[in-house]
């Protein structure tokens, strides 16, 4: 999975299509992320005690990291994630559109 924690994204399909948003988390395993902002549901939560108070609560859910699209943080767009092998033969992630290090 090439999505990582804190990269900006922007959604290609569903509800939510062209919003744009921060990774809040990913799930390599179940290939979801949850961005900020995206797929929002109203959860009807109870207070757990006196202190703490019970309503609707709006709260982000995963989405299929199919469904997003990294942005360059050089150029902007959003892009499909390459790889180049550094001289001391670590890889690192690129954009396909201007070659800079993401």
């Amino acid at each position: 999975m090439e999505i990582r924690k804190d990269d900006t994204v922007v959604v290609l399909s569903g509800k939510d299509k062209g919003k744009q948003g921060k990774v809040l988390s990913a799930d390599p395993k179940g290939a979801k992320v949850v961005v900020a902002g995206v797929n929002v549901a109203s959860r009807h939560q109870k207070p757990r005690n006196q202190r703490e108070e019970g309503g609707i609560i709006k709260v982000e859910t995963p989405i299929y990291v199919s469904k997003v699209q990294l942005i360059c943080p050089k150029c902007g767009k959003a892009t499909r994630v390459g790889h180049a092998v550094q001289a001391d033969g670590k890889r690192s992630r690129v954009c396909k559109k201007c070659g800079a290090a993401v």
